[in-house]
């Protein structure tokens, strides 16, 4: 009865999105890419020799991509003559990182209906399958094992209100019981799973593996050092309305005792048009910036996509969006640069780093406008407090790196 009604979830949602499409640019970018998908992968992998054996690497999103690129750079180097497919399900994803050069072909995964499923794997013939974080697609796993391909699931995590351990999990657990193997993050996971009868090892997250080598690779832009001018600076990240309802009000108080540059989750003119009318002093947008008009500026809004991983070497702090609505995006990038971090305090309990850094006091969690004014105020006034909670943060990224070659080994013992 669950697989009934998971098949055909499946198919009503890719016939919802294909309605959608005309009214939604995201559900039109994802019918679009998926359009001739079977014929361009047909000519694609029937020319592929047999010497070259498929890697592939799903990722739901960016989000995934990026705790999935370790893992696809350390394979790359240890078999350079393989062919890594790399598949998004997302747009958000898809459409950032199609040109990666990372990979020998990106493309969307089509829908997991059953001749979907058949279909793909038949014409890619994969040796090896790597899933990223919460990517479990049943009729995809039924298909990879069924041809003896091995797979992986790496940088997952679980916890006790999920699907696989209610009374309904039975159909869930069978899709977990279909990877080689699952690294997981924590040891909640391991035993979660050990009490469904599924072996798992705790390797970590390898977005600590990929936030260290940010920060080693992290480019410089000296139009936003000239913004900064040496003044105390929070560096505001991948917001959403929620987080700058509560960000607004605090930046107005510290006006003259902090800058700000602001990365919006979504670049959407509309919203940055209202709140720039909203802050007090002077905003500028990325794309308008001027070198003699940035360092009289109190606020800088990034209006592209892309540079905020490396902006975060030029913040005192940092404020993460994301918690108050649809997911705490990655602290991590912030805490490899020695920020102490701030997010909001609703939706962060899913995210080990932030309930670790939260623990170790690297990071703060906020519920409104009050809260975030006496932390940031705080620091403003005593550097020292500022500099241990970064300090700490830092640490903590180091500490946890070492995700990526732990599964690779498993992998070498698997090939």
């Amino acid at each position: 009865m669950v697989e009934f009604i998971y098949q055909t979830a499946i198919s009503l949602f890719a016939s919802l999105l294909k309605f959608a499409a005309p009214f939604n640019s995201k559900a039109k970018l994802s019918v679009e890419g998926r359009k001739g998908l079977f014929l361009k992968l047909d000519t694609t992998f029937r020319e592929l020799p047999v010497t070259r054996p498929v890697a592939w690497f799903h990722a739901a999103s960016l989000g995934e991509f990026e705790q999935g690129r370790p893992v696809m750079e350390a394979y790359r180097s240890l078999y350079p003559d393989h062919f890594i497919l790399l598949t998004f399900f997302s747009p958000s994803g898809y459409e950032i990182r199609k040109d990666y050069t990372g990979a020998d072909y990106i493309c969307y995964l089509p829908f997991d209906t059953t001749s979907n499923a058949r279909r793909f794997v038949a014409i890619v013939k994969p040796k090896i399958a790597f899933f990223i974080k919460y990517e479990f697609w049943h009729n995809y796993l039924l298909e990879l094992k069924k041809n003896n391909c091995i797979v992986l699931s790496f940088s997952s995590i679980f916890w006790a209100k999920q699907s696989f351990f209610k009374f309904y999990g039975a159909f869930s657990i069978k899709m977990l019981k279909r990877f080689d193997h699952i690294f997981v993050q924590n040891q909640e996971s391991v035993d979660l799973l050990k009490a469904v009868g599924i072996t798992s090892t705790i390797a970590g997250d390898t977005r600590f593996d990929r936030v260290k080598s940010i920060a080693i690779q992290a480019r410089d832009f000296p139009e936003i050092a000239h913004f900064k001018d040496g003044q105390f600076c929070l560096i505001a990240g991948s917001v959403w309305e929620q987080d700058m309802l509560v960000l607004i009000p605090v930046l107005n108080q510290l006006q003259g005792k902090c800058k700000a540059i602001i990365a919006p989750h979504e670049i959407k003119k509309d919203q940055i048009e209202s709140w720039r009318n909203e802050l007090k002093g002077k905003t500028l947008l990325y794309s308008e910036m001027q070198a003699n008009q940035a360092a009289r500026a109190d606020y800088l809004v990034i209006d592209n996509i892309g540079m905020l991983s490396s902006l975060y070497r030029y913040g005192d702090v940092a404020y993460i969006g994301g918690s108050f609505g649809a997911g705490l995006h990655n602290i991590l990038e912030a805490a490899t640069f020695g920020l102490p971090i701030i997010f909001g305090d609703k939706g962060y309990h899913r995210f080990q780093e932030a309930v670790d850094l939260l623990s170790i006091k690297g990071a703060v969690a906020v519920p409104d406008s009050t809260a975030a004014f006496e932390i940031l105020n705080q620091w403003i006034e005593h550097h020292p407090a500022k500099n241990e909670a970064g300090k700490v943060s830092r640490d903590y990224v180091l500490s946890g790196t070492g995700a990526t070659e732990k599964i690779m080994d498993k992998v070498k013992e698997l090939m």
